[in-house]
């Protein structure tokens, strides 16, 4: 028997309601079954989870544990720089800086996202992650029953220019031409129950265009008293990256935001995520697809790379 099968792993909890790190744990495709099964234990708990010093991963490494936690799936519009790994470089415009829950315009989005961090900068470059569970016990009563009412329209299409004025052309080119390439358009409930844990939690982020049925003034301001409960500091957890980290999320659980602070400095990280199940509502009834609508192929990295590349 392996050394990781006859020891429980080691959490150490980071902050009141969310994230724990795991440690004296070697992350890869190895690991016993059972030590697997406390890690997804530790996810429903925790919500993320931080892995310090794995540095014997690569980007096949990173694929062949990810695959332990369930089927892989590659991003719907962005391409994959290998296999399924997903690479966010800042110098290519890599910088989200804003809260969201991975992919949330696709109809069952990823449940879990594995990043790997690979160039970070000295200083800034921080993530922060939500509790969206917590943040539904936070509502009052009354304001529960309402989002249990609510559905929002999901898509990866919106004003980026206007949202990201400050973004090069190059990014916006990106938004257009790769992100947008093929147009989803997703309503999910406002307060889905996990299909694990059972817990009821809150699906928003920047990918909500509206709430179904409301005006765009209505759904703007119901959206912002909804997401304030998401984003209150104490529903939250900082981590400060190094080289060879690795964090692991419930992404139904979950909201992140990648801080851009950080300047000209580098921050690559690398994704790898695991494909989830339709949502389902307080009532039973699950997310539909409104529409998808393909502009043009997806992207090879490639392609992608000469978009972002500020020489193109």
């Amino acid at each position: 028997m392996s050394e990781a099968a006859s020891h429980p792993i080691s959490v150490r909890q980071v902050a009141g309601r969310i994230g724990a790190q795991v440690l004296g744990l070697r992350l890869g495709s190895e690991l016993p079954e059972a030590t697997v099964d406390e890690i997804r234990h530790a996810l429903l708990v925790h919500k993320v989870l931080f892995f310090r010093d794995q540095s014997h991963l690569d980007d096949a490494g990173q694929e062949q544990f990810a695959r332990r936690l369930g089927e892989l799936v590659e991003h719907p519009t962005a391409p994959s720089r290998v296999g399924h790994i997903l690479e966010l470089d800042s110098d290519r415009g890599g910088r989200a800086n804003s809260w969201h829950t991975d992919v949330t315009f696709d109809l069952a989005y990823p449940k879990y996202s594995v990043l790997r961090g690979v160039t970070i900068p000295e200083y800034g470059g921080d993530t922060v992650w939500a509790n969206t569970a917590a943040a539904y016990l936070d509502l009052p009563q009354i304001l529960r029953e309402f989002a249990e009412k609510l559905w929002a329209l999901h898509t990866n299409e919106y004003d980026y220019a206007h949202a990201r004025p400050e973004s090069s052309e190059e990014k916006k080119r990106y938004q257009q031409e790769v992100f947008a390439s093929t147009v989803y358009e997703t309503e999910h409930p406002v307060v889905h129950v996990h299909p694990e844990s059972g817990e009821r939690s809150l699906i928003l982020g920047h990918f909500v265009k509206s709430l179904v049925g409301l005006s765009a003034s209505d759904s703007a301001h119901i959206f912002q008293v909804l997401q304030s409960h998401i984003t209150r500091l104490e529903n939250t957890v900082r981590w400060n990256w190094k080289t060879n980290d690795v964090a692991i999320w419930d992404n139904r659980a979950t909201q992140h935001y990648a801080i851009d602070d950080y300047g000209a400095q580098k921050r690559v990280v690398r994704r790898v995520t695991v494909r989830g199940d339709i949502p389902v509502a307080t009532d039973g009834s699950r997310s539909r697809s409104r529409s998808i609508v393909e502009r043009r192929p997806k992207a090879t990295y490639e392609q992608a790379v000469r978009i972002t590349t500020r020489a193109a």
